[in-house]
């Protein structure tokens, strides 16, 4: 997740961004992203977790949900996302929610919207979330059509409304395709317009029904578009001092992109920012991030579904999040991740951190090889001559620029 306020407002401040928390190898939990249930009254063209409106066998109970919670909270998590499919469809949402409060974690929830209304917004704002996403996918048609519900929009809207209006923060959540691409600036007017706080926009990863749907992946100059547009608004804010947030996901070149974007205007900055890029690091699927899934299976990230490293049934997540058996583990919490291809031999690998493996593996079988999702040249990155470049440079040449983080 790149976190494109704090870098903006931390310039506009002349202040530093805190370094990215410590990995779990160092005694530092990771951000759980946990998939309490896999149904969902909408079954969204782009959904990771392929849900629908059926019950799932299999899913943890009340108690098995606390006791991993006793375990993440021992190992050193304090950050809950609560997710699904739809997880205000699961009957004890509530009941954990409010346990996952008074074991003292941040606790947010992600939902479609649709559910939040006059019946239970009261039991909301008494949980207290820290933060709730709602996802739209652009305006009332285009919405409908990704949710394949008619009215799904204007459900949505009124749930974040309600969340606003009784003094929860809300965010919106978006999804970028080729299909959506050109009302992310209605979507930005629209969170002006309705006074929402944050807004999340999360590059296509093919996972799930995102992978079937590869083909209406944003071609990379609609991206570098998209960013630019999120880029200026944010940077609007902090001139104006407007505190609300943007951040983006699934792909980790959006840091070395804004990197670009300052030298053309800010260029008194760039130092700055890039110290403070390369404190970031770029990808955390496997070490600052996980996903725990509606059965219990534990994955690297919420795009790695079609990929267990184990079961909370069977052994604590710590346990598991810590064995480094397993080679995609092993290779993730890498100091330098065994990359491939243009990934490998990049000048900006230690901002980025080698970007989403699993657009990687999904295309090639391979988990190293090069993100097929990053948008930057040949020439941004510095491989115009990669054939050669490739065979006298190991993937580990940027330790000397990682070094630069103390500097």
């Amino acid at each position: 997740m790149f976190r494109l306020s704090r870098y903006l407002h931390a310039l506009g401040a002349a202040t530093t961004v805190p370094p990215k928390p410590k990995s779990v190898m160092m005694g530092s939990g990771p951000v759980v992203i946990w998939n309490l249930i896999r149904r969902c009254n909408l079954t969204c063209k782009h959904c990771y977790a392929t849900s629908t409106d059926i019950d799932f066998p299999g899913e943890l109970n009340t108690q098995q949900v606390f006791d991993v919670m006793d375990d993440l909270k021992s190992f050193g998590v304090s950050v809950l996302i609560l997710s699904g499919g739809e997880p205000l469809m699961r009957p004890d949402i509530f009941e954990i929610s409010r346990h996952a409060k008074d074991m003292g974690f941040y606790v947010g929830l992600s939902s479609n919207g649709t559910l939040i209304t006059e019946d239970n917004i009261e039991d909301i704002v008494n949980i207290g979330y820290d933060y709730v996403g709602v996802s739209l996918d652009g305006m009332r048609e285009t919405h409908d059509y990704f949710r394949r519900k008619q009215g799904a929009f204007d459900e949505s809207m009124h749930g974040i409304r309600l969340c606003r209006d009784a003094g929860i923060k809300v965010g919106l959540r978006f999804t970028l395709t080729q299909d959506n691409a050109a009302e992310l600036p209605d979507l930005l007017q629209l969170m002006g317009d309705e006074a929402v706080d944050k807004f999340y926009l999360s590059h296509l990863n093919y996972a799930g029904r995102g992978n079937r749907n590869r083909s209406s992946d944003l071609h990379y100059q609609m991206t570098r578009k998209a960013m630019d547009l999120l880029f200026e608004t944010c940077w609007q804010d902090v001139q104006a001092g407007r505190k609300r947030e943007f951040v983006t996901g699934n792909n980790d070149a959006d840091g070395v992109y804004l990197l670009y974007w300052a030298q053309q205007h800010m260029p008194e900055h760039v130092d700055t920012l890039r110290r403070q890029l390369l404190r970031w690091g770029g990808n955390a699927s496997g070490v600052n991030i996980a996903n725990i899934d509606n059965l219990g299976n534990v994955h690297p990230d919420t795009m790695w579904w079609d990929y267990t490293i184990g079961s909370v049934k069977e052994r604590p997540f710590s346990a598991i999040w810590q064995d480094t058996s397993d080679p995609l583990m092993a290779g993730l919490k890498m100091k330098n991740r065994p990359l491939e291809g243009r990934c490998a031999v990049c000048e900006h690998l230690a901002i980025c951190g080698g970007n989403s493996r699993t657009r990687a593996w999904q295309l090639t079988g391979n988990a190293w090889a090069e993100d097929p999702g990053c948008y930057l040249t040949d020439e941004e990155i510095g491989v115009a001559d990669m054939p050669e470049r490739i065979e006298v440079t190991p993937y580990h040449r940027h330790q000397k620029i990682a070094e630069d983080i103390s500097a």
